[in-house]
């Protein structure tokens, strides 16, 4: 039986295991952390149609229940690789092999301290999307003093499409999580004002349209297209923040009870020892390189070594989802394929 280790326990590990098993491959999935489910544990509602993040997490579970070999709190920390296959060495001195690799390795949230002007981990009441999330999964949303905010203030594209935090690339998900976010806001507390300070809306996922369009018609927030170049705190804890409005070229001060920064995604900084051990190639935005972005999305340079999901670039989870399934097809393309070239080079080999 042809073993694959998929490294990576979140959505897209998850369902690629379970989809693997089930062709009959022997998949052992390697986990860092003690649970499974990578950052969809640390979300409350999925958007478009804002259906419970447990839900889905739920039914990833079920699928790996069966028949798959899962090792929690597991650290890669060396692969070799040679013409049977690959090595891999785990902490606590365990060692694998697989004909094959997946790597289901996720993204990094980018870390909000690095824009220090906008006051993350420095004043109060400036928070991210995540930790916005977190506070939706209790049940209410506070600020630092127990209050209920009352005006609150998004601003998009916080590590992303930012050059000077390194991360030139498009998040992609950012925009629809603060719409999706921002509508949540206004339902647990009907009588806040919420505004949105966006560079652009990239609105591009079926149905995120309509729900852009539910923000501004049933649920009045407001957006305002401009860049935040400062926050302070005043001495209440509220935040006053100064936007340049692109679009009327002229700046503004607005004081807001609640700053959220809609943090995005980077290259996963876990992955290194790995994409040094197997020689992998990156693109310039630090992701991995696909061998073939339209004909082998979820190959690498590596033979046997296959990408999906946010290792590879920001995702949706529907496409993560959507990527598990394709990827089986081409590892079992390609183990077949590497089986047919050993019985070739056998069979010359007695002419």
């Amino acid at each position: 039986m042809k073993s694959i280790a998929v490294i990576g326990g979140g959505v897209a590990g998850m369902e690629a295991a379970a989809k693997l098993s089930k062709m009959g491959f022997s998949v052992t999935l390697i986990e860092k952390t003690n649970q499974l489910g990578g950052k969809l544990n640390k979300w409350h509602a999925l958007f478009p149609s804002r259906r419970p993040a447990d839900e889905v997490l739920n039914g990833l579970k079920t699928r790996v229940q069966l028949g798959i070999n899962i090792l929690l709190n597991t650290e890669v920390e060396h692969i070799e690789n040679d013409d049977d296959g690959f090595a891999i060495a785990l902490n606590q001195n365990r060692m694998i092999t697989a004909h094959a690799i997946l790597l289901a390795t996720g993204f990094d949230i980018f870390d909000a301290g690095k824009k220090e002007e906008y006051g993350h981990g420095i004043y109060d009441n400036v928070i991210t999307s995540v930790e916005l999330e977190k506070a939706f999964r209790s049940g209410a949303v506070k600020t630092l003093q127990g209050k209920t905010p009352k005006k609150i203030a998004f601003i998009h594209c916080v590590g992303s499409r930012d050059e000077k935090a390194g991360n030139p690339h498009c998040s992609k998900v950012c925009c629809v999580t603060g719409v999706k976010q921002a509508i949540e806001l206004k339902e647990m507390i009907p009588d806040s004002e919420i505004y949105m300070f966006y560079l652009d809306l990239r609105m591009f996922g079926r149905h995120f349209e309509e729900l852009y369009k539910e923000a501004q018609v049933k649920h009045h927030i407001q957006f305002i297209r401009g860049r935040l170049s400062e926050a302070f705190e005043n001495q209440d804890h509220t935040v006053m923040i100064k936007i340049e409005d692109t679009l009327i070229a002229r700046p503004l001060k607005m004081n807001v009870d609640l700053l959220v920064l809609l943090v995005g995604m980077q290259p996963s900084g876990s992955i290194n020892k790995i994409i040094h051990d197997l020689e992998l190639e990156k693109e310039k935005d630090g992701f991995l390189k696909q061998a073939d972005k339209h004909l082998a999305p979820h190959k690498t340079n590596i033979p046997g070594v296959f990408v999906i999901g946010a290792a590879s670039g920001p995702k949706t989870i529907e496409e993560t989802v959507n990527e598990a399934g394709a990827v089986t097809f081409e590892i079992a393309d390609y183990l077949q394929n590497k089986i047919a070239t050993k019985i070739l080079k056998n069979e010359n080999s007695f002419i």
